[in-house]
């Protein structure tokens, strides 16, 4: 006869393969799986752990491709629900078409159309060559999001003149932020969840103010 321990560790058990099982379910759903090759580790890296973000916090990801990098709301939503999305492919369309000066639906086509060649063929072939100040913009633009979201964000040696004191055993590469706060619809947030990052969140993320994990890595 099983002891009630036994039965509730067994049951606890199965609750956590199945909650990581439809983790892992979620994570291949993506239209175009999730494979960026954009040329870069450290971006890869980044817009992989912008997918747990993003995913987890829609409201404040979509604020922040709208306010800051000029998509039109519509799209984004359109994007990560009806479209299926990566959150990462989001945003790296949305910062490409913001440096290029394209609308983020243009970008959005292309990598529709060109999305086997990877990020670092398309971005390429939209202006911006690897080792260019155009990719560097692209890579540096990831630091300031984060910081908005108040979530933690490891910088590599390409950017440490740009953020000086925060490289490599400046900050951990877990956070222990709050995503940003609820606004009152307008896209600002009043609400700032502050993470070793110390940034500001912009973004309505309900009153969900569960804790995220900065980059726990795939």
């Amino acid at each position: 006869m099983r002891s009630p321990w036994k039965s509730r560790f067994a049951g606890l058990f199965v609750a956590l393969v199945g909650v990581s099982s439809a983790g892992v379910a979620s994570a291949q759903d993506y239209s175009f799986g999730w494979n960026p090759r954009s040329g870069d580790a450290w971006v890869d890296d980044w817009a992989g752990d912008m997918n747990r973000y993003g995913s987890r916090y829609r409201d404040p990801f979509v604020d922040e491709m709208v306010r800051y990098y000029g998509a039109p709301r519509d799209l984004v939503t359109d994007l990560l629900v009806d479209r299926r999305w990566a959150p990462g492919d989001v945003y790296l369309a949305c910062s490409i078409a913001s440096i290029i000066g394209r609308p983020c639906r243009y970008v959005v086509d292309t990598w529709e159309r060109d999305h086997g060649q990877g990020w670092g063929a398309v971005a390429q072939n939209l202006g911006i060559k690897p080792g260019s100040a155009e990719f560097h913009r692209l890579k540096k633009g990831f630091v300031p999001s984060y910081d908005r979201w108040g979530r933690t964000i490891t910088i590599d040696s390409d950017l440490e003149r740009d953020f000086p004191g925060r490289g490599k055993g400046a900050q951990g590469k877990t956070s222990k932020a709050k995503p940003a706060q609820a606004s009152s619809g307008n896209g600002k947030s009043k609400g700032a969840a502050h993470g070793q990052g110390n940034g500001q969140g912009k973004g309505n993320s309900g009153k969900d103010n569960g804790k995220s994990k900065g980059s726990d890595k795939h």
